[in-house]
């Protein structure tokens, strides 16, 4: 049986995380769903995209304005969603 740390943390069962494919550095979705809590790995990189582009936009503000690429984005963002990208295409290949 799993236990909840003072800082809310929950270490998954290694069998749990086999079966799920979670690794280290895997984005999870945890969301309630029917009064549990459901934890989903995010294998979706556009998703992934998504919520750092929004991250990005929040902190935008503290780190000084850049100037939107020609397709609008923030080159930051641009920066790491071109990381995200590469990382999801290597772990296709594998």
């Amino acid at each position: 049986m799993a236990k909840v740390d003072s800082k809310g943390r929950i270490v998954l069962p290694k069998e749990l995380r086999e079966r799920l494919g979670i690794t280290p550095g895997t984005e999870v979705d945890i969301h309630e769903e029917g009064g549990k809590a459901v934890v989903e790995p995010e294998d979706d990189p556009d998703e992934i995209i998504d919520r750092m582009e929004h991250l990005v936009e929040e902190t935008s503000p503290e780190r000084g304005e850049t100037t939107p690429l020609t397709d609008g984005t923030d080159p930051i963002a641009q920066k790491h969603r071109a990381a995200v990208r590469n990382c999801a295409a290597e772990t296709d290949d594998e």
